[in-house]
Order: structure tokens, then C-alpha cells, then sequence
């Protein structure tokens, strides 16, 4: 069994998906548009080039995606994208790159269950967290480390 993410937009799942493409890291399988779908003739004429299915590669993980029409799309809420990224280099280079021209929801910072660790939502309106984990040769954490500002 496998649990994939699937992204819908509203008319930038190409766009979104190359630009996670860069800046993940990631390799773009599939990218299928309405107009090169069976079902091309049963979208307008302007709304054939959005795309249907999109798939790719992130380290081991899928990322699946597709525009959804203006009447069926709803913004995401009630989850979040969970990046790890070992380095907590990469994962501010990420950070930065996701929330560029994005709402910043939690600035990243350190935590008691990670060495940085921040939330927000990108450009395209998909809310991430990216989350550089504890080395694990580091002693535990002790009690009460951690205030309320930095625990969400």
C-alpha cells in the first residue's frame, strides 16, 4: 500500500508542478492535459491545454495533481504537505522557495521535535510544512523544552 498526495488547482497544476519540479527536486512523469484526454471534447475550448493527470517524483514519494473546473474547486484546508528534509540547509533553500510570494504561517524556526520547522502556504494556495528532523545521535530533548511560540 502507498499514500500519495493529489493536488488540485485551479488552472496552475503545469505551472505548480514545474516549479516543484525546480525547486524540490523532483522528476515530472506524466502530464496529461484535457485536450489530449478522452475527454477533450468535453471541456471548452480555452480550458484543453489545463491538465487532467500530473505526476512526479519527490526522492521516494509521488506527488500526483490536476486542474479541477472553477465550480468544483474548493482551497485546500484541513491538511497540510509534510516535506522532511534531512539538511536543515535544504530545507530553509525549500522554505524559502515555497513561501516566496506565498502566506508565511509559522516562520520557520527550531522546535522540540525538530532543527527547523516551518509552515505555509505557496503560491499556487497548497499549504506545506517543511520539517528538518532531530539528528538522531542528539540527546533527548529536555521536559518542557520548547515554549508556547514555538509549538503549534
Amino acid at each position: 500500500m502507498q499514500l500519495n498526495p493529489h493536488l488540485t488547482f485551479a488552472g496552475q497544476c503545469e505551472a505548480a508542478f514545474k516549479f516543484y519540479e525546480t525547486f524540490l527536486g523532483g522528476k515530472i512523469l506524466s502530464m496529461v492535459s484535457y485536450g489530449d484526454s478522452p475527454m477533450g471534447d468535453q471541456v471548452s475550448p480555452e480550458w484543453r491545454s489545463k491538465i487532467v493527470h500530473a505526476s512526479m517524483t519527490v526522492g521516494a514519494s509521488l506527488l500526483v495533481g490536476a486542474d479541477v473546473l472553477a465550480e468544483q474547486y474548493q482551497p485546500p484546508q484541513g491538511f497540510f504537505v509534510l516535506l522532511t528534509i534531512e539538511e536543515a540547509s535544504e530545507a530553509e533553500r525549500v522554505f524559502r522557495a515555497l513561501a516566496e510570494t506565498g502566506t508565511v504561517l509559522m516562520a520557520a524556526q527550531k522546535t522540540f521535535w525538530s532543527s527547523y520547522f516551518g509552515v505555509l502556504i505557496d503560491r499556487f494556495g497548497i499549504p506545506w510544512e517543511i520539517s528538518c528532523e532531530q539528528k538522531k545521535d542528539r540527546p533527548p530533548v529536555p521536559e518542557g523544552f520548547g515554549s508556547s511560540s514555538t509549538q503549534r
